[in-house]
């Protein structure tokens, strides 16, 4: 499954707190029509059908990515082995075509 990245989740997940918490309901009393947007894009981000889930599984994404960075931000870099990963061989240029004798 895509995965969204986790900025994107993040935005989305806040925008859609902000959309149920402040936009007015419809005359039906269902939640207003950027709200249903909101939550429908979180489903197919999440690969959820109910927002419920869908909200439940991105702040599970963004858990587990802020763990991946901090290990990631943990993990020391591997030595360089030996001289020659300090060394580079310079590449070496064309050889000239010999000049075409004059007639």
């Amino acid at each position: 499954m895509l995965m969204p990245h986790p900025a994107m989740l993040r935005g989305l997940l806040a925008e859609y707190e902000a959309a149920a918490a402040n936009e007015p309901a419809d005359a039906t009393g269902a939640p207003g029509p950027r709200t249903r947007d909101l939550a429908y894009t979180l489903c197919v981000s999440t690969g959820t059908r109910d927002v419920g889930r869908a909200l439940e599984a991105a702040r599970l994404q963004l858990t587990a990515a802020a763990t991946q960075t901090a290990k990631a931000a943990q993990t020391p870099m591997p030595a360089k082995a030996g001289a020659e990963a300090e060394t580079m061989t310079p590449a070496k240029a064309p050889t000239p075509m010999p000049a075409a004798a004059a007639d």
